[in-house]
C-alpha cells in the first residue's frame, strides 16, 4: 500500500491488540480515525492535511482525496443541499450542524492496519508513524481501561406525540401523491462530551458494526468527533480486473426483531424495493448503460439486537467519472430521505425541527492511490460537537406504516447505542411490541 508519505514500513506486531488501546497512547489533541475495510480494521493518527469545505467547494475536496492519499472522513447530510433545491426551515438546531463542515476528511499517512484474526502491520513513515509505533509497543505492555461514557440522562427532538404528527402528515403527502417513501428521525440529545475513544470501545463490545468508524480531527475540528456503529454500506468503489471501477451500494430498508416476520413482511418489501429503485437510478446516471444490476434483493441480515432487509446494488462505473461525480448522483443516501428524493428532501426540512448533521450523511475512508473507497451510510452515528452528544434514529414511512409502530422502532435502533453510552436503564423493546 503506498502513501503519500514515502516508501513504505511494515511491522509486524506478534500480538493481538484493539484499535482504542493504540489511541489512548497518543496525544488527543492531534486527531485520530478508525474505520473498516472488510476483515481489518484501519487506525490512523495525525492527519497530515484536513480538508474541510462546504457547499461546491465540498465537490472539489472529494476530487482532490480521490487524487491520491489515505483519507478518512464524512459527508454531512446537509451536502445534499447543494444537489437538491431545498427551501431552507432552519440553520441549526440542537445537533450544532450549523457549524459542521459540508465535507471534512483527514489524509493519514501513519496507519495501524489489524485484521480480525490479530495480524498487525504499521504502515507509512515520519513523525507519526515513529509515535504510533510506540503507542504500539506501550499498548501491549498494558492495556489501561479508560472511564466509560456516562451519558444517562437524553432530550428528542421530537416526543412521540411530534413523531406521530409528523408521520401523520408524511401519509397526507403520500395518499396525495407528492412522495412514495419519507424517512422521518428525531435527534437524542445528552449534555457532555464524552471521550470518543471510550465511546467507540463500548459501541465495539455492546453493538459492534462491519462499518464501525472514529473521526476526530484535532485542532482543524474544533473539538468535533464522531462514532459510528454502522451497519449499512452506502457506496464501495474498487478496479475491476480490466482497470474498470465498480461501485456498490447495500441499503437496509427494514427493521424488525422476528426475522421470519421480518422476510414475510409486505410491509418492509415495499419500503425496501422503493429504495432500491431509486438506488438503480442514483447509479445509472455515473455509470455504464445496461451496468446497473440488483444481484441481491431482501437478504435478511442479523445485526445486534435485531434483524434488517438488506438489497444490493452494483454497477460500472463510466470512465471520465470521479468519487465527486458519484457522490453528487446518490448523495443522500437513497434509504435515509425516499423517493423521490428532490420533494422528501423538503418535507423532512419541514417536518424535522433540528438539522441532521452528520447523521444521515456518510462517514468512511478513501484510497486515493489504488482507486478504491468506502463510505458507510451515517447511521447508528454519534456526533460530539459544542460540548454535547447527538445520536439520531428514524425510520422511513409508506402508505401502510403505522404512526405508533415506527416510534417503537425508532427506540428499537437506539436501545443498544445509548446503553453503550451510559444511559439509564431502559424497557426493552420485545417483538411483541413490533408487531
Amino acid at each position: 500500500m503506498a502513501t503519500t508519505a514515502g516508501t513504505v514500513a511494515r511491522v509486524r506486531v506478534p500480538t493481538r491488540i484493539r484499535p482504542a488501546s493504540v489511541l489512548r497512547h497518543l496525544p488527543s489533541e492531534r486527531g485520530a480515525a478508525i474505520v473498516r475495510d472488510g476483515q481489518t480494521t484501519i487506525v490512523g493518527v495525525e492527519p497530515a492535511v484536513v480538508r474541510t469545505a462546504n457547499g461546491e467547494d465540498a465537490f472539489e475536496v472529494l476530487r482532490d482525496v480521490d487524487g491520491g492519499g489515505f483519507w478518512v472522513g464524512f459527508c454531512s447530510y446537509d451536502l445534499g443541499r447543494t444537489i437538491e433545491r431545498v427551501i431552507p426551515r432552519r440553520t441549526g438546531g440542537t445537533s450544532g450542524a450549523g457549524s459542521i463542515p459540508d465535507v471534512a476528511f483527514g489524509r493519514y499517512d501513519a496507519r495501524l492496519e489489524i485484521t480480525d484474526d490479530g495480524d498487525v502491520e504499521l504502515v507509512g513513515n515520519g513523525p507519526a508513524r515513529a509515535r504510533m509505533e510506540a503507542a504500539v509497543r506501550a499498548a501491549t505492555a498494558g492495556d489501561d481501561e479508560p472511564e466509560s461514557p456516562a451519558l444517562e440522562s437524553w432530550t428528542s427532538s421530537l416526543d412521540r406525540d411530534q413523531h406521530t404528527d409528523a408521520c401523520e402528515k408524511v401519509l397526507e403527502l403520500l395518499r396525495a401523491g407528492d412522495c412514495y417513501q419519507v424517512n422521518v428521525t428525531r435527534q437524542l440529545t445528552a449534555e457532555g462530551a464524552p471521550d470518543p475513544i471510550a465511546l467507540y470501545d463500548a459501541l465495539a463490545r455492546i453493538n459492534p458494526a462491519p462499518h464501525a468508524a472514529l473521526i476526530t480531527l484535532g485542532a482543524a475540528g474544533a473539538g468535533l468527533a464522531v462514532v459510528s456503529a454502522s451497519p449499512e454500506l452506502f457506496l464501495r468503489i474498487e478496479r475491476a480486473t480490466d482497470g474498470v471501477r465498480v461501485v456498490e451500494t447495500r441499503p437496509i430498508k427494514g427493521t424488525g426483531t422476528d426475522a421470519a416476520a421480518l422476510a414475510a413482511s409486505a410491509k418492509d418489501h415495499a419500503e425496501n424495493v422503493m429504495i432500491v429503485d431509486l438506488a438503480r437510478n442514483d447509479l445509472g446516471r455515473v455509470c455504464e448503460y445496461g451496468s446497473v444490476q440488483v444481484p441481491e434483493l431482501f437478504r435478511v441480515e442479523a445485526h445486534p439486537g435485531l434483524f434488517h432487509l438488506v438489497s444490493t446494488v452494483t454497477g460500472r462505473l463510466r470512465p471520465e467519472i470521479d468519487l465527486a461525480d458519484v457522490v453528487r448522483a446518490a448523495f443522500p443516501p437513497a434509504s435515509v430521505t425516499g423517493a423521490p428524493k428532490p420533494r422528501v428532501m423538503q418535507a423532512i426540512e419541514d417536518l424535522e425541527p433540528v438539522r441532521r448533521g452528520v447523521y444521515c450523511g456518510a462517514i468512511g475512508w478513501i484510497d486515493g492511490e489504488r482507486g478504491r473507497a468506502e463510505l458507510a451510510v451515517a447511521i447508528r452515528t454519534f456526533t460530539i460537537a459544542g460540548g454535547r452528544t447527538h445520536l439520531g434514529v428514524g425510520g422511513g414511512i409508506v402508505a401502510d406504516s403505522q404512526p405508533g409502530q415506527e416510534w417503537i422502532e425508532t427506540e428499537l435502533k437506539a436501545e443498544r447505542l445509548l446503553a453503550a453510552a451510559g444511559a439509564t436503564a431502559r424497557r426493552p423493546v420485545t417483538a411483541a411490541m413490533l408487531s
